[in-house]
């Protein structure tokens, strides 16, 4: 057993590193796979130099790194935090029109459409957006998907395969939407673009599908369209602390939970398995994978 093991049981044994935080994660091939707890600031330098090299090295955060665990939270919630909940954090909060930082009442009379509410992304875009007090409204493509994004919180959720879902969301915000937290640009814009406000700005955090990106120049102008694009690794330290930050203050609001019953479904693994746990974030299974470390 490696130091890095035998140091991650012994902190999951106390309950806490020595600075009240318990951050591993797992490079497995090119994927990550968080195995215990705490939110991890996956841009610090060590870990960008083991994500570069992708040749399954096995990666302690260091403490200035990490971000203590609140009292009120479980485990559970701080292994499902991390990339997702930041990532969301920073789609929330790069409009022009603000806000910069997340806190009760910071989106209050705005509209928030998170695409694919039941992916983690999503699932913390709903999350966040409604304790800062935003309407949430969330596009699914399935009944089960439709079921997770109302119970992490959205307050409309709209399958885009049926019907005209640019009517409907018209219907709910006949102003349009502020932010678009979005996974598959290329696949929603026309979508996005139908449903946006004047200078409403859509954050692009992936592109699911894979499908080329078309801008009809004249029409974002007319809009003033802001197209965000970001990735955590190079948002800049600033942006990162903030997020952590905000993430925390939402965590003991009890604004965070996770679970099917929460819309985050838990899929778990033992340590001797953590193969198998790959092959489930490989083969896009719906929820959070984690991967149990045993006392």
């Amino acid at each position: 057993m490696s130091a890095v093991w035998q140091a991650a049981r012994a902190a999951v044994r106390r309950r806490r590193l020595q600075t009240g935080v318990v951050g591993l994660v797992v490079l497995v091939s090119t994927m990550t796979i968080v195995v215990a707890l705490g939110l991890l600031d996956a841009a610090s330098a060590p870990f960008e130099r083991a994500f570069e090299q992708q040749q399954g090295a096995q990666v302690m955060a260091t403490f200035d790194s990490a971000v203590p665990l609140p009292d009120e939270a479980g485990f559970d919630i701080g292994a499902s935090l991390g990339v997702p909940a930041l990532t969301a954090h920073r789609a929330l909060t790069v409009a022009e029109d603000g806000p910069s930082r997340l806190r009760p009442g910071a989106l209050d009379g705005k509209v928030v459409l998170a695409a694919g509410g039941a992916g983690a992304v999503g699932h913390a875009v709903i999350q966040l957006a409604r304790w800062a007090g935003a309407t949430v409204i969330s596009t699914i493509s399935t009944p089960e998907k439709a079921r997770l994004a109302t119970a992490a919180g959205a307050h409309h959720v709209i399958n885009y395969r049926e019907g005209d879902p640019a009517a409907r969301i018209r219907e709910i915000a006949p102003d349009g939407i502020d932010i678009v937290a979005e996974v598959a640009l290329g696949a929603n814009l026309a979508l996005d673009l139908a449903v946006l406000r004047t200078r409403g700005t859509i954050s692009t955090y992936a592109n699911d599908g894979g499908k080329p990106v078309e801008l009809d120049v004249p029409q974002n102008m007319v809009l003033n369209t802001r197209l965000q694009f970001l990735v955590l690794y190079t948002a800049g330290p600033q942006a990162r602390a903030a997020a952590a930050q905000d993430v925390a203050a939402a965590v003991r609001d009890g604004a965070l939970p996770v679970g099917d019953e929460h819309g985050l479904p838990l899929i778990r693994f033992p340590l001797d398995r953590t193969a198998d746990a790959h092959r489930a974030v490989e083969s896009r299974a719906i929820g959070k994978v984690l991967v149990d470390i045993a006392s």
